[in-house]
């Protein structure tokens, strides 16, 4: 069932409120920047939506009734209940509120997510960050959930609706204890370890990606011991001589004192991007323009 109101539009309202405060139509044009026949054309269409008369013409000007200075008064009504409603409806879903919802795969604790977070409290103090943890594709859902406003993570290929500043380039390791054969190598030829058992971590994080690329390239499945869903775990299984594993260079500096990396031979080396990722639809959140600058800042010593 249509109502009298159905054919008013949100764009006449805001062109009748311009012309009441400039006071005629080519001051209002020039506020709307466009022109003074867009204007009257508009004017005219709210006349026949409202049906009945808005204005009268008194030699070249168009003065308004009292109708018009009613119709204004409900749209600026309208204007201010709407900017709450817009205001609110970003403040719930994070956009340029007092908090910075952050995702971070764990391993980037140690030195990415520290320089972050301390950057951002310097340029927005009012700020404060929550930080969420978890793999690449969980990282990912949140972003796209809404449940987080940035993450710092593995770029994720195909993800169209994904914007993301490349913080560093990172490469896979051979990870093995001190006292191995492997520790005293200058590169591991991972075809040549298919007798070794392997630790790895589960489905969803980039480090898993990068195990299941390196091994596809060997031409073979490893021997996996035990799965975890945790990175340093996975190091102090290592470290315990439960298996070997590979590991990004990015986790060098929090290694367990009886780990060791080694360059993988170059066919089995997989690199990825570590960025900071968000949707396109958020660039403009005024908090995350701040922690891109800060990426910005950072990325130097980060690399």
């Amino acid at each position: 069932m249509s109502t009298p109101d159905d054919d008013i539009t949100l764009r006449q309202l805001q062109v009748l409120l311009a012309f009441m405060e400039a006071g005629n139509l080519a001051r209002a044009a020039e506020r709307l920047q466009t022109s003074s026949v867009s204007v009257h054309r508009a004017l005219h269409g709210l006349e026949e939506a409202v049906r009945c008369v808005l204005f009268r013409q008194e030699g070249r000007n168009l003065v308004p009734t009292a109708a018009a200075q009613r119709l204004a008064e409900t749209a600026r009504d309208m204007a201010r209940l709407l900017a709450d409603g817009v205001r609110s409806t970003r403040e719930i879903a994070g956009y340029a509120a007092d908090r910075l919802r952050m995702g971070s795969l764990y391993s980037l604790t140690s030195r990415a997510v520290p320089a972050l977070v301390l950057g951002l409290k310097q340029r927005k103090p009012e700020v404060q960050t929550e930080l969420m943890l978890g793999s690449n594709a969980d990282l990912l859902a949140k972003l796209r959930d809404g449940a987080i406003e940035a993450a710092l993570m593995a770029v994720p290929a195909g993800a169209a609706d994904i914007e993301s500043e490349p913080l560093f380039e990172d490469e896979t390791f051979f990870a093995a204890p001190a006292q191995s054969a492997y520790a005293q190598l200058a590169e591991v030829d991972l075809g040549s370890c298919t007798h070794e058992r392997f630790v790895s971590l589960t489905e969803g994080f980039a480090t898993h990606d990068s195990f299941v690329a390196s091994f596809r390239s060997a031409g073979y499945a490893p021997q996996i011991a035990m799965h975890t869903g945790d990175i340093y775990t996975l190091m102090n299984l290592v470290d315990g001589g439960v298996g070997c594993t590979l590991l990004p260079g990015r986790v060098r500096n929090v290694l367990p004192p009886n780990v060791r990396l080694v360059p993988l031979q170059e066919r089995y080396r997989v690199r990825h991007t570590i960025a900071l990722c968000f949707l396109r639809m958020r660039e403009r959140d005024p908090n995350l323009l701040a922690l891109l600058a800060v990426c910005r800042s950072v990325k130097a010593s980060l690399s």
